[in-house]
Parts: C-alpha cells; sequence; structure tokens
C-alpha cells in the first residue's frame, strides 16, 4: 500500500542554482537553511519515490497542445534541457531513477476517477523540476515521478480544481499495491513576471498572505481568497506556478511551516519554503 509520508514547497527560480551568488549572503543562506530542513524531513519520513509537482515552461508540449497535467513515466529522468543548461551553470547532466510502476498506476487509475492525465517516457526538465532534484534529491537516492501542468496558456486549471486534482492523487497514490512511502514536492513561485513588464517586480503583500494562510492551515480560506485571478495580478506568467502548491496542499492537513521567505531581486523571483508536518488521513 503506498502512503504519502511528507510534503514541501519550494520555489524553482533558475537563480537558485544558476547565479546563487548574485544574491546577498544572508538570502545564500536563508536558501541554503531552508533546503537542509526539507532535506531533512524527507529522510526523516523514510521516503523512497517523490513526485515533483511543478508546471512546463511549454517544454514538452507546443502551446496549442498543452494538457492539464502530464506525468513522466520513464525508468530514468535526463537534465536539465540542453538550452538550459548555461542558466542553471550545469557542467553535467543529472540523472535520477524513475518509479514508473506508480507512475503508469496513476495515469491508469486516474482515468476511473474521471481525470485524464497525459504522459511521457522522455520528458525534457527545466527549472521545474531541476531545482528540486539538485536541492532536495542531490545524490539522486530517491527516484522520481515528474507531474507537470499547465499554469500558462487558458484555460489555466482554477486552484479548486489543482486541489481536488490533489485529492485524486492522494487516493491513487494509497491505492497503490506495493510499499512505497511517497514524498511531495511542490515546485513554483512566488510572485514574479518573467519577462514581462513587471520582470523584477515582486509582490511582497501577495507573497506574506499566501504564506500566511498556509501557516494558518485553512485550506477553505486559501481556496475561496488566493483566486487565480489575485496570484496574476502579483506577477503575470509566473505567479500562477503556485497551483502547484494546492494539489500538494490537498494531501496535507494543519498548517503549514514556513521556513523562510527571501525578497530577491537578483534570483528574479520571491523565494518561500515550505514544510506539511502533517499529512491527511487516506
Amino acid at each position: 500500500m503506498g502512503k504519502i509520508v511528507c510534503a514541501v514547497g519550494t520555489t524553482h527560480t533558475p537563480g537558485l542554482l544558476g547565479w546563487f551568488e548574485d544574491a546577498p549572503e544572508d538570502q545564500q543562506k536563508a536558501a541554503k537553511d531552508a533546503f537542509q530542513r526539507q532535506r531533512d524531513a524527507i529522510a526523516e519520513s523514510g521516503a523512497n519515490v517523490m513526485i515533483i509537482i511543478g508546471n512546463d515552461h511549454l517544454l514538452n508540449w507546443p502551446i496549442n497542445n498543452t494538457p492539464e497535467f502530464t506525468v513522466g513515466i520513464g525508468d530514468m529522468h535526463t537534465g536539465p534541457a540542453d538550452w538550459y543548461d548555461e542558466w542553471m551553470s550545469q557542467t553535467e547532466k543529472y540523472h535520477v531513477p524513475g518509479a514508473p510502476g506508480l507512475a503508469r498506476h496513476l495515469v491508469n487509475g486516474a482515468s476511473d476517477l474521471g481525470l485524464s492525465l497525459a504522459y511521457l517516457r522522455d520528458m525534457k526538465f527545466d527549472d521545474a523540476v531541476s531545482i528540486p532534484v539538485k536541492w532536495l534529491n542531490p545524490d539522486a537516492a530517491i527516484p522520481i515521478i515528474p507531474i507537470s501542468m499547465n499554469c500558462t496558456v487558458p484555460p489555466v486549471p482554477s486552484p479548486r480544481r489543482a486541489y481536488d486534482v490533489g485529492l485524486m492523487l492522494r487516493e491513487l497514490v494509497a491505492s497503490y499495491a506495493e510499499d512505497v512511502k511517497v514524498v511531495l514536492v511542490a515546485s513554483g513561485g512566488l510572485s514574479h513576471e518573467p519577462g514581462g513588464p513587471r520582470y523584477f517586480h515582486i509582490d511582497e503583500e501577495f507573497d506574506r498572505f499566501f504564506l500566511d494562510t498556509l501557516a494558518s492551515g485553512d485550506h477553505e480560506k486559501m481556496l475561496r481568497e488566493c483566486t487565480l485571478e489575485r496570484m496574476e495580478a502579483a506577477g503575470t506568467g509566473g505567479t500562477a506556478e503556485l497551483l502547484a502548491w494546492f494539489t500538494v496542499l490537498a494531501a496535507t492537513q494543519g498548517p503549514a511551516e514556513v521556513l523562510d521567505y527571501v525578497k530577491s531581486y537578483a534570483w528574479r523571483c520571491a523565494s518561500g519554503w515550505v514544510i506539511w508536518p502533517t499529512m491527511a488521513d487516506h
């Protein structure tokens, strides 16, 4: 029987690798400390599969055919994509094993729940998966299942839709026959507008609201007040990456522990990290 044993949320700005040292030392330390605490929580949970949920930056699918959710079902995953090497200062590709049995179970079982999941055997990765892999799974010791979601091309799923998909994923993990312990990683955000007219804009008021509401443990308030429109107002084309956090939120109960918040113009994005101490009952 599968079980979700841990859940964390992290920013995935490429600045966390590619231009990490451009930020002030206190911001670098905050990021390193937050990632270390997340790695410790993952290790303590005994997780042996990592499901990373983030957005696809139009890397795997064309703009006129972007699925709502895509699951990577490969035996092995390699990244980052070639064009992304320089952005992330990568001289060598990372190679991390997949968990194809559970990945296929998610795809096949989702159809019985009314959810159609696209899938790819050879998935390309940018920062949405690469940042969590490099910081949270640096030795590639934990097999991963990447799940990308559409946060860019209309129609973009609502927070409620992302949350409902998370409820389905929770049910599907629990119904898996093998004994797996899963850590969920929400990858994306916080406020930013990549390449837009407000490229270096950071909406700290929104970011604080988002993290404070997570810390309150009030899922319904989050779903009611953190609308897609509010996310877009905080940063068009970037802040909606937080939809991935709603998907992970559905597997948790109670308040999140906010590890830190960094308003970093050097990384061109507000950065935040959380751990959810308590998983929802299956």
